[in-house]
């Protein structure tokens, strides 16, 4: 969410950002946010006089009663009165405006990084860099969920029956490799020197507001009918939530946290060949990363964040490559963001396993996170980004460590949490 003394300041620096996010429906916004700010700050002022006035003029009641005028200080109450009801009316309309203001800022995008390309959508986004050598294997290669079912590893006929579209049973050595990849990840980001930790799963509307927009709010979370509670997308959600209404010592900065949850998505919208089996699913786990720290060491950790998750594919025999979002697809509380996406053999292109984001003070100036520094308090800086998000991590896995007969190898960093296996054999 944009500071309102930067709109105030900044009209037209808006409007361009608004643009460059091909946002034109919301340029009225900014005219209309000025308006009822400049309205919202005269009533203020007109209170804050009131209030003056009124004190003064209690003052004289006594004053008057005590010299025995009491038509005079009968006078004087009645302006008393007059000046409660005006600043009742003004109070009120202030607290009116004041909630219009908050919509409006909520839906303004933040400003983006001048390094951001300039574009409509995903297909606009530009590919930064190749990481490993993306092979086509002599073979063909099934559909990831026939891959698992030689493994007798997947049930979504019994998910299906259980649930309804979107879940799964993972079985046997599937499941194993599915716990397998989230336990390296862990260790992975540890040995990082992130802290590891398991959040609420769960979290309330304030906190849901703070770290995402209305529309990406309507699109993912399921709300607990009857209560407050939200279950998290992610839980990048309820792990920048942990900050709310804090002021953190600037000494302890920068956070690093590592976290591991189930993920609940409606993913509406979702359609087509490649979003059947486990790629696009209302429940899958997770292992995230965030960080929390001084604004100018945002950029720094940006590309430390996307650089682990790299590394992390590389090191299981994935080649994965970096994509810079462009404007038009960037959620509006973010500043910069790079996918990450895997080699995927079969299909013979690439597709999204994790997304990393520098969301600038946005989050922090919603959920008020501010850092205690030596020459007062200013708001911090979060970022996130996916470690690994399996199963869909999984399909990547299984199309370039699958062999012609069938068997999956299993890379070195792995089988410490395969029980040493080098390699797992379909049953079917």
């Amino acid at each position: 969410m944009l500071d309102m003394k930067f709109v105030r300041e900044n009209p037209d620096a808006v409007k361009e950002n608004i643009r460059k996010k091909f946002q034109d429906a919301k340029l009225p916004l900014v005219d209309e946010v000025l308006a009822l700010d400049a309205e919202f700050r005269a009533l203020k002022k007109e209170g804050d006089e009131l209030r003056a006035g009124r004190n003064k003029l209690s003052k004289q009641i006594g004053a008057l009663m005590g010299q025995g005028k009491r038509e005079e200080a009968e006078e004087v109450k009645r302006q008393v009165t007059a000046s409660a009801e005006r600043l009742a009316a003004a109070e009120a309309r202030c607290a009116e405006l004041e909630e219009k203001i908050r919509t409006i800022m909520m839906t303004l995008p933040q400003i983006i990084d001048p390094s951001v390309p300039i574009g409509k959508d995903d297909s606009e986004n530009v590919e930064v860099q190749k990481y490993g050598e993306p092979l086509v294997p002599d073979f063909e290669v099934p559909y990831h969920t026939e891959i698992m079912e030689r493994f007798a590893g997947i049930d979504l006929d019994a998910a299906r029956r259980v649930a309804g579209n979107g879940f799964y049973y993972l079985m046997g050595d599937i499941a194993r490799l599915h716990s397998a990849v989230i336990s390296y990840a862990r260790d992975f980001m540890i040995d990082r020197g992130f802290t590891y930790c398991i959040p609420p799963f769960m979290i309330r509307s304030d906190v849901v507001t703070g770290v995402m927009s209305f529309a990406e709010m309507d699109a993912m979370m399921y709300k607990i009918e009857g209560e407050d509670l939200y279950l998290i997308g992610t839980s990048e959600h309820s792990m920048i939530g942990k900050f709310i209404d804090q002021i953190v010592p600037e000494a302890e900065l920068p956070y690093t946290l590592t976290s591991y949850s189930p993920c609940f998505r409606k993913e509406k919208g979702a359609h087509g060949i490649e979003e059947r089996g486990v790629y696009r699913i209302h429940q899958f786990e997770k292992q995230e990363m965030i960080v929390v720290c001084k604004p100018e060491e945002s950029p720094l950790w940006f590309d430390k964040l996307w650089q682990n998750t790299v590394d992390l594919f590389r090191s299981l025999d994935v080649p994965v490559r970096t994509l810079e979002c462009c404007s038009g697809d960037l959620a509006d509380l973010k500043v910069k963001s790079v996918d990450v996406e895997a080699w995927s053999p079969r299909q013979k292109k690439y597709f999204e396993v994790g997304s990393c984001s520098n969301l600038g003070d946005a989050q922090a100036r919603r959920l008020k996170i501010r850092v205690k520094g030596s020459e007062g308090n200013y708001l911090a800086h979060t970022l996130n980004n996916t470690v690994v998000a399996p199963p869909r991590m999984l399909i990547a896995f299984l199309e370039n460590n699958l062999n012609a007969d069938g068997s999956v190898n299993i890379p070195v960093a792995l089988r410490p949490y395969m029980g040493g296996a080098e390699r797992i054999t379909p049953k079917n």
